[in-house]
Parts: C-alpha cells; sequence; structure tokens
C-alpha cells in the first residue's frame, strides 16, 4: 500500500500568542445520549497543549528520557458551558497565561463556531524523575514567554 506523503497528524499553529487546535468529535468520544462524556474534554485539551509545546520545540520525550523532567498536571479548574456532540468540530485555543521557574499556567477554551463549550485553567508542574518539583529548561521558559501577551 502506498500512503501519500503529505498525511500526517494534524498541527495546530500559534496566531498572536494563541495556540489554536481543531478536533472533532467521534462516536466513542460520547455517552449513552450522544454528549460527550466529561472526561473527553480533558483528552482535547492535553492533546492541544502537547501539540503546543511541540510547536515550542519543547521535546518531552527527550526530556523525560534524559532525566531532565516531565510535566505533570498539579492543579485544573474546568468549567462546562455547553454540550458538544458527535461530529461536531470544535477548536481548542490555549494561552500562557503565568510562567513560574518551575510551572505554568495555560488558559483552555474549547469553541464549536463562536460558542463557548468548555474552558479550564490547567497548571502543569515541572518535575524531576524523582516527582519533584524542578526549574523548567531555560530554552523552555523562554519559548513560553515569547508567546505570552505582555501583562498589562
Amino acid at each position: 500500500m502506498h500512503i501519500p506523503s503529505d498525511i500526517s497528524p494534524h498541527d495546530g499553529r500559534f496566531v498572536d500568542g494563541q495556540h489554536f487546535f481543531a478536533c472533532r468529535v467521534y462516536f466513542e468520544d460520547t455517552d449513552f445520549s450522544g454528549i460527550v462524556y466529561h472526561a473527553n474534554y480533558l483528552r482535547y485539551m492535553e492533546r492541544a497543549r502537547s501539540d503546543m509545546l511541540r510547536q515550542l520545540n519543547m521535546n518531552q520525550h527527550d526530556a523525560y528520557e534524559t532525566g531532565e523532567g516531565v510535566y505533570a498536571v498539579a492543579d485544573m479548574t474546568i468549567k462546562y458551558v455547553l454540550p458538544a456532540k458527535l461530529d461536531d468540530d470544535l477548536v481548542v485555543v490555549s494561552t500562557v497565561e503565568k510562567l513560574r521557574a518551575a510551572s505554568v499556567i495555560i488558559d483552555q477554551t474549547i469553541y464549536r463556531d463562536s460558542d463557548k463549550i468548555a474552558s479550564a485553567s490547567v497548571q502543569a508542574a515541572f518535575l524531576s524523575p524523582n516527582g519533584r518539583p524542578r526549574r523548567q529548561p531555560k530554552a523552555w521558559t523562554k519559548a513560553f514567554a515569547s508567546v505570552m501577551t505582555p501583562a498589562d
């Protein structure tokens, strides 16, 4: 079988400091009523954050393999606004809100067209291999800072 070379996983992109990541609701994402099961919104947001890091040239796999560290969600607040349903096209918009030495706070909102579906504030802590907080790599903090909107 020949697979075309231009077939690749969807990549999000940054526009004016915001990261946009598109996804679609599939049957497996829904509960018996046809509405997206609440935990699947977390999956959409996780995929968007992973893509955002990839777009910023942060190689989490290499950092883990070399013993440098890894991100883990330390805190999350989520608000569900409207239900998403089968075949909905969604966009997760992520912004870096606060940068600390060993963590980052990312705000994420899921939209269907212009309708807000859900929003969350996520604190990701950078951890050493033994699970202790550790300063993020300098190149990574610079990358996050490059997409932050200056505070008013």
